[in-house]
């Protein structure tokens, strides 16, 4: 799962002491006291799993045999217990205190997997609905697994809740595509680049040509649309949770303010964040 810039920390926080993972609070300061252990504990296993899935060296095949033996911890198999008890024994216990949704964990793994085997073939995505689909899998169940957290389970907030989740993948996609095409991660559209008149040549080298310009700037528009159509999430949830929920909007939307101050030139680099930009978001969180 590509990560944000370091130059831009975590889009779900302004304020989190865990950084690493970009789409979701880790023990945020704004994090109700009673779930930052739960928190944590879906932290250490989406983090490990996307260390497996993209550090190191190692081979298609053997980061696939890594998340097939990972997965296997979900069923408490005495290898992956034993081989990442820093991250089962927690979630274990997080799953027992608050039912954690075993399918939403799987569904995160779904995409680790997902990511690997699309890198090995050197493949990417038809069209923005298998993009999205994609984002079912690697984001939207952890805005489900805290909506759970929270007793929030109505089937209105679960879809603004899958909106700005899907929106925070697609705005990670979007503002880090000068590192991930390199790496040989794809998110670009095959349809929106042949309407756009983009190439997979040009895409490959990372030309920043007017018709790639006019791909980003539809792209992002399209982020931006789903983000505000779950906004209003945040006026549903209680207390701490909805002024944190309010920091994520904030956050994705100024990294796609900076993407278009930039001309949408992310394929030569990345946006940057600066101080200023944090007090900005807080300003209009302070305003939903």
């Amino acid at each position: 799962m590509p990560a944000l810039p370091e130059s831009a920390p975590p889009l779900a926080s302004v304020a989190t002491p865990i950084a690493h993972y970009e789409n979701f609070p880790v023990a945020s300061v704004l994090c109700p006291p009673h779930l930052r252990a739960p928190i944590a504990a879906i932290y250490h296993f989406a983090r490990t799993a996307d260390d497996i899935a993209d550090e190191g060296d190692a081979s298609a095949e053997e980061r696939l045999a890594e998340l097939a033996m990972y997965r296997s911890g979900l069923d408490d198999a005495p290898e992956a217990l034993a081989r990442w008890p820093q991250v089962f024994g927690p979630l274990r216990a997080q799953r027992e205190a608050h039912a954690l949704p075993a399918p939403l964990l799987h569904a995160l793994l779904d995409a680790f997997v997902q990511d690997t085997e699309k890198t090995r073939d050197g493949t990417g995505y038809g069209n923005h609905a298998e993009l999205l689909d994609y984002c079912s899998h690697s984001a939207n169940p952890v805005g489900r697994l805290l909506l759970h957290l929270y007793g929030v389970q109505d089937a209105e907030s679960l879809e603004m809740s899958d909106a700005i989740c899907s929106a925070l993948q697609l705005i990670n996609f979007w503002q880090d595509l000068s590192v991930d095409i390199p790496r040989g991660r794809y998110y670009l559209p095959h349809d929106a680049c042949e309407h756009f008149g983009v190439s997979q040549t040009d895409i490959l080298a990372r030309k920043q040509t007017e018709n790639a310009i006019n791909l980003i700037a539809a792209c992002a528009d399209i982020a931006r649309a789903s983000m505000q159509k779950g906004s209003k999430l945040v006026h549903r949830l209680p207390g701490r949770a909805g002024w944190e929920l309010r920091l994520v909007v904030q956050g994705g939307l100024r990294i796609l303010d900076k993407i278009a101050a930039m001309d949408y030139r992310t394929l030569e680099r990345r946006p940057k964040l600066h101080a200023w930009d944090y007090g900005i978001m807080v300003w209009r969180a302070l305003w939903m």
